[in-house]
C-alpha cells in the first residue's frame, strides 16, 4: 500500500467516520480506477470532445446564458470523474475558453501536457503565477470565460469547513468573480459507464456589501459546500489523495486577492 493510498484512507475516514473499512477501500480502488481513466483518456482530449454521444448536459439558466455566449463568467470545477471534460459544451458551442493550471515542473512533460489540452483552451493556458490575475481580470472583463480547478490545497488562502474539518480552500476565484461582476459557475463532470460523462454546471453569484473580505469568504465557503454535496454522491470519482485539510489547531489568515 503506497503513501498516496493511505492517505486516501485516513481522508476517507476523516470524512465518513462510521464508514467500514471495506468501504473506504472499494472507495479508494474507484478513485484509482477512476484516475486511470482519465489519464488514459488525456490523449484523446481532441477526439472525445467530438463524440456528442459521449455527453450529456444539465446547465441552470445563467449556466446556459454563459454557454450562448451571452454573459462573461468564471468556471470553477473541481477533480472528479473526467474534470478535463468539463467545458465541453463550450468549446462545441464556439466558445473560446481561457483555462488556469498549475504548471508540470518537468517543462517537456508541461509542454506536452498543454499541447493536449490545446483544443479545450482556445483562449489560451495560464500556468498559476504573479500575473496570472491580472490577465484574468482582464480576460473576465472583456467578456471572455475563464475556467480554473477550485479544489486544491492553497495554504496562502483561507481554511472553510469540508467534510466536518477545516481545509485549506484559494479564495482567488470568489475575488475575481466579485471584482469583475461575474458569475461564478460551478461544474462538474459524471463519470457514466465507461467514457460516457453528464456534465452539470450550477451559477452562484458572490456577495457584495461593504466587507469585501467577507463576501470573498462566503463564497468560498459556498463552493465548498456545494463540492462536497456533489463529492458524496459520488465518492469514488474525486481525488481522496488532495492534501487538502489543514492540521487541527493550525490557522491561516484570510488573504486579500485581486
Amino acid at each position: 500500500m503506497n503513501a498516496r493510498h493511505k492517505r486516501a484512507l485516513t481522508h476517507l475516514k476523516n470524512a465518513y467516520p462510521d464508514m467500514p473499512l471495506k468501504e473506504r477501500e472499494n472507495i479508494v480502488l474507484g478513485m484509482w480506477d477512476n484516475l486511470g481513466r482519465v489519464a488514459a483518456e488525456t490523449f484523446h482530449i481532441d477526439r472525445l470532445l467530438h463524440q456528442d454521444h459521449r455527453f450529456e448536459a444539465d446547465a441552470d439558466e445563467i449556466t446556459q446564458a454563459v454557454l450562448r455566449g451571452e454573459q462573461a463568467a468564471l468556471f470553477v470545477s473541481f477533480h472528479s470523474g473526467n474534470w478535463e471534460m468539463c467545458v465541453q459544451p463550450a468549446v462545441m458551442g464556439g466558445l473560446e475558453i481561457t483555462g488556469v493550471y498549475q504548471a508540470l515542473k518537468n517543462p517537456e512533460a508541461d509542454k506536452a501536457l498543454r499541447s493536449l489540452r490545446k483544443d479545450l483552451y482556445k483562449g489560451g493556458l495560464l500556468s498559476k503565477g504573479h500575473q496570472t490575475a491580472r490577465k484574468i481580470l482582464s480576460t473576465l472583463k472583456a467578456g471572455g470565460i475563464v475556467a480554473i480547478m477550485g479544489d486544491l490545497r492553497e495554504t496562502r488562502g483561507i481554511q472553510v469547513p469540508f467534510f466536518g474539518q477545516m481545509a485549506y480552500a484559494n479564495p482567488i476565484p470568489a475575488s475575481l468573480a466579485r471584482s469583475c461582476g461575474v458569475p461564478i459557475v460551478l461544474g462538474r463532470v459524471i463519470r457514466k459507464n465507461g467514457v460516457n460523462f453528464r456534465i452539470e454546471g450550477r451559477a452562484i453569484s458572490v456577495p457584495v456589501t461593504d466587507d469585501r473580505q467577507a463576501d470573498i469568504e462566503s463564497a468560498t465557503v459556498q463552493i465548498h459546500e456545494i463540492f462536497e454535496e456533489w463529492i458524496r454522491e459520488h465518492p469514488e470519482q474525486w481525488m481522496w489523495i488532495h492534501k487538502k485539510w489543514a492540521a487541527a489547531g493550525s490557522a491561516a489568515p484570510a488573504k486579500d486577492a485581486a
